[in-house]
């Protein structure tokens, strides 16, 4: 298949919650249900996720240490119906994908259906990170939801032994190197001003 012919990634769930709670659940209270030891830049040096609720709010982690590392920017608000948002964690804003989260009433709950698109932006990578990324939405929709299911433990397994490959790699401090999409802050509040 051709990079650029990639189909984008579809993940869907279920829950009893209402739209406007799953909605706020989703972006507002993102830094509390978010895998961030899994699923992050830093893994232990992470002190929170930060999804800013606007058009043009950015998401991004932030270290003890007090750097951050830009996620992505949302695109587009419409609470309790729809957030769009680029996503390009450790990449550059330039290979972003781009992500739709639609929540949709369901008998007394909600659908929530979560897109992926724009993959082919990572170039020779793309399709196998397509791989990774839709196996990833789901475990992360599964832990939105506080669903474990046994594939969820199964990918934990997996990535303890990524952790050893990181630690190989030259640990967390190897990774944050690599990492792109650092937030630098301007030049006054570096210095205490």
């Amino acid at each position: 298949m051709n990079d650029a012919s990639l189909p984008p990634i579809e993940r869907s769930i279920s829950v009893s919650w209402d739209p406007a709670y799953a909605f706020r659940r989703f972006t507002s209270e993102f830094g509390a249900w978010w895998p961030m030891k899994t699923h992050s830049v830093g893994g232990p040096r992470v002190r929170q996720i930060v999804f800013e609720t606007r058009v043009g709010g950015l998401i991004s982690e932030e270290h003890s240490d007090g750097r951050r590392f830009q996620w992505g920017e949302v695109l587009e608000w419409e609470p309790p119906r729809r957030v769009k948002f680029t996503w390009h964690p450790s990449r550059e804003p330039e290979a972003a994908q781009e992500v739709e989260v639609r929540f949709v009433p369901e008998g007394g709950g909600t659908r929530v259906e979560l897109i992926s698109s724009r993959g082919e932006r990572w170039g020779e990578r793309a399709a196998r990170a397509r791989k990774g990324y839709g196996i990833g939405w789901s475990y992360v929709l599964n832990v939105w939801a506080g669903r474990r299911t046994g594939s969820m433990r199964v990918l934990d397994a997996i990535a303890g032994v990524l952790k050893v490959v990181e630690w190989l790699r030259g640990g967390t401090r190897a990774a944050i190197a690599r990492a792109r999409g650092e937030i630098v802050a301007p030049r006054e509040l570096r210095r205490g001003s």
